[in-house]
């Protein structure tokens, strides 16, 4: 009963939209009775379901290799090809519709047949189970049951939300921005804060939540001088050599090697089911499943252009918000034109709905441990700060992908326990650069001797204090300008005199490329004698860190500021830091691939503001206030995780923890792969190329 209702509102919708659409008819130019016009849509209407539900899937699967993007707009193009094709089929009947009023005409049939479906599935249970089936493509339910047990054990799912700090999620529930959560909170849920490491990104927390460990991990990213290699953490060759290393460091497979799931993280986890998991996606061949979740989305007609949809709803809005905040002089601001507002609907709209679809699959198939990033907020609060009207409607949208997937819950063969976490929060401020006039770059070319953008001096500085610091910088070192087109030049890693500054978020990594070992403060000083002054001096500028001959490593800051790393505390240069700073640049400072000069910028503890060295109004990846304060948020049946909850290997730690509770030890991977097993596609040379921006 529930197809043929769907297939007779199918027929009324084509007969509507023949009768609204001159491009678009179901009857021949010499006119047919209306029988008969009933008759070819209702013929049409059910040879476009059969498509739909026979070649549609194999069509996408035919194009997993194309980028999700392309993938997304491909869609519309398919969905109208299959609507000719089925008008077509139709024996002896003069039914037409040009190219692009097919695309038209699909898109609404796909979309009402898909609400009609869905409306006459609400009350019914296992209708709507098997939809969710066969949104996710899965065809096996299992659940595991506990020895001894009445029912089958828990599973776990994990739901990262990236990029949301604990302050941030206490703000909207109060506000009631997320009455998910809120209720939660309420009823069956605890909030736990934690503190990142120094490096507080997505590439350390969560190499080392899923993975257990995220040793010599100093940034977002680095330059390694025994590899010549430049690190980023969101680049797949350097995510897949990251995942090899924690494996080989702790001869486990990770958190998710026991029946699970990993969805659109960095790191696989261990987990045998993938999907957009970067650390796999540099891979060729069939082991190569991160795509695997578009096929399982864009399988079904209807998502596809339900997220088509949303995906211009979200650009528009996003031109318009910046718009909106360029006519206010809204400040502080950056650039957010470009390409920019497509990265963000494909953030906010086509990977949230991928990933919660997943999810959704891998708890109707009874998976044990399920681990997803959802990074919505991370990108908007980049580009618009992580505070406001911007920021607040993601948060929203992001609750109602929570209560749908808790909502599935309901309906899986297993009870599911939700774990909410985030990997970092995201400190306010405006950019290093607009406030003084000159990049952290530019500041190190200066303090090296080198010549200095020619953008330092056309930039209008923001106050008297910022002039006289950049006039007297230049008018010290007695530099000469270079053209804006120098800076585009690749740096050649031979030259010792030419450095390579890094930015990750507030955190500014500075290395000299022809020196192979870590310089030390003296060798500093000898080569380029007003570099660590000019640095440590600026006002931009919170403390630096450098190895030393007399004291091993030193904390330089403001003021001459000098402190061995050995006799550092949660005072002195650190003190406006908070607890833990010390230990943190302790931990980084033992790392085998820490910068020769590591620097952080300033941080007001009055208006929780940094200086990103990176064009972000919301940044993380440095000390200073709400980036390194994210969440744990888990059931109250669970064990209470620690009150001081310190650095993403301790969270790990606990997470682990959790699954034993639910469902029995996690079984580690006695053999890591080996040494080689991921360096193809890596290239190493003597030259550092500038990268594009993320």
């Amino acid at each position: 009963m529930r197809v043929i209702v769907v297939w007779g509102v199918s027929t009324l919708t084509l007969l509507v939209l023949a009768g609204l659409l001159p491009d678009f008819q179901l009857q021949s130019a010499d006119g047919e009775s209306l029988t008969r016009t009933a008759v070819t849509a209702a013929l049409g209407a059910g040879a476009f379901g059969l498509l739909g539900a026979l070649v549609w899937p194999v069509i996408v699967r035919a194009l997993l290799l194309v980028p999700a993007l392309v993938l997304g707009l491909l869609v519309f193009f398919l969905n109208g090809s299959l609507l000719l094709i089925a008008l077509w089929l139709v024996p002896e009947s003069g039914a037409a519709a040009e190219p692009e009023t097919a695309v038209a005409v699909a898109a609404v049939m796909s979309a009402v047949a898909s609400a009609t479906a869905t409306a006459l599935a609400v009350r019914d249970d296992d209708a709507y189970r098997r939809r969710l089936y066969r949104l996710a493509s899965r065809t096996r339910p299992r659940g595991r049951t506990a020895e001894g047990a009445p029912g089958p054990a828990h599973g776990t799912v994990f739901l990262q939300l990236d990029g949301v700090g604990h302050r941030v999620l206490r703000e909207a529930v109060v506000g009631g921005l997320m009455p998910t959560v809120a209720q939660w909170l309420d009823t069956t849920h605890r909030l736990t804060p934690w503190r990142t490491d120094w490096s507080s990104q997505t590439g350390a927390s969560q190499l080392g939540i899923l993975h257990g460990t995220n040793e010599d991990v100093p940034a977002f990213r680095w330059y390694e001088k025994d590899t010549g290699r430049l690190m980023v953490s969101n680049r797949p060759a350097a995510a897949a050599e990251l995942q090899r290393r924690a494996v080989a460091r702790t001869r486990d497979g990770g958190l998710l090697t026991a029946d699970g799931a990993s969805r659109g993280n960095l790191f696989s986890g261990g987990a045998d089911q993938l999907a957009l998991v970067l650390s796999v996606a540099a891979r060729r061949g069939r082991r190569n499943r991160s795509r695997s979740g578009y096929f399982a989305y864009f399988a079904d007609p209807a998502n596809a252009v339900r997220t088509a949809g949303s995906f211009v709803a979200e650009a528009v809005r996003e031109m318009a918000q910046s718009t909106r905040a360029r006519v206010r002089g809204q400040q502080p601001r950056v650039s957010r034109g470009g390409a920019y507002p497509f990265i963000r609907a494909f953030a906010t709209v086509v990977e949230r709905d991928v990933v919660v679809a997943a999810v959704m699959g891998d708890m109707l198939a009874g998976r044990t441990a399920v681990y997803a990033d959802l990074v919505a907020y991370d990108e908007v609060a980049h580009h618009s700060g992580p505070h406001g009207h911007d920021t607040d409607r993601v948060l929203a949208r992001l609750d109602r992908s929570i209560a749908l997937i808790a909502e599935v819950a309901t309906h899986a063969p297993r009870p599911y326990r939700v774990v909410l976490l985030s990997d970092h929060g995201q400190s306010p401020g405006p950019t290093f650069a607009s406030v003084y006039g000159l990049t952290l770059k530019d500041l190190v070319r200066a303090g090296c001797g080198l010549p200095v953008s020619r953008r330092v001096r056309r930039t209008r500085s923001g106050s008297e204090a910022r002039d006289a610091a950049r006039d007297a910088l230049r008018s010290a070192l007695h530099r000469p300008l270079e053209d804006d087109a120098g800076e585009a030049a690749e740096v050649d890693t031979r030259r010792p005199s030419e450095p390579v500054v890094l930015a990750s978020g507030n955190l500014g990594l500075v290395s000299f490329p022809g020196v192979p070992h870590r310089m030390t403060r003296e060798e500093i000083d000898r080569v380029h004698p007003a570099l660590l002054r000019t640095l440590a001096g600026h006002p931009g500028v919170g403390f630096l860190l450098v190895a030393s001959e007399e004291h091993g490593s030193v904390v330089l800051g403001p003021d001459g500021a000098e402190v061995p790393v050995a006799e550092l505390g949660d005072d002195g240069p650190l003190a406006v830091f908070g607890p833990g700073a010390a230990e943190a640049v302790r931990r980084t400072d033992r790392f085998p691939h820490v910068a020769d000069i590591m620097v952080n910028s300033m941080y007001d503890p009055a208006t929780g503001t940094v200086h990103a060295f990176e064009e972000q109004i919301g940044s993380h990846g440095g000390l200073g206030g709400e980036q390194g304060h994210p969440f744990l948020m888990s059931p109250t049946d669970l064990s209470a995780p620690p009150e001081d909850l310190v650095g993403a290997e301790r969270v790990h730690r606990v997470l682990r923890g959790w699954l034993r509770e639910c469902a029995g030890p996690q079984v580690p991977l006695k053999i890591a792969p080996p040494p080689g097993a991921v360096r193809e596609g890596f290239p190493a040379d003597g030259r550092v190329v500038r990268e594009a921006r993320d």
